[in-house]
């Protein structure tokens, strides 16, 4: 039977085996050993490629929602006067770019996938 100081010297003996491993090993190897302050420019980077895919697909669910007015303007509106058909390029575009800046402002992974 074991006693109690073998116990606790047992538990120390595992506290001392599992403390210098890291908690979180899904991190990539470049970002296991970043101090406080580069953490939170990591953190403000992916916020902001963040809000850049959210405004990707806003773009892009606006834009295919006007693609019907964009294609009336098309056919109907005379000359180079198709400010719908020009409205639309732009958001399509726009779209593309928010979409690949966000993409490489957001690469990495994420504390918490949830967000």
């Amino acid at each position: 039977m074991m006693s109690f100081e073998d116990v606790i010297l047992l538990s120390n003996r595992r506290y001392a085996e599992t403390r210098d491993t890291m908690a979180n090993t899904l991190l990539p190897f470049e970002e296991r050993n970043l101090t406080p302050e580069q953490v939170e420019l990591l953190d403000r980077r992916r916020r902001r490629g963040q809000l850049f895919l959210v405004l990707c697909f806003q773009c892009l669910i606006i834009g295919t929602l006007v693609t019907l007015w964009s294609g009336q303007d098309w056919t109907l509106s005379p000359g180079w006067t198709k400010p719908m058909v020009y409205w639309n390029a732009i958001l399509f575009t726009l779209s593309l770019i928010f979409g690949i800046v966000g993409v490489r402002l957001k690469r990495g992974s994420d504390e918490f996938l949830s967000y």
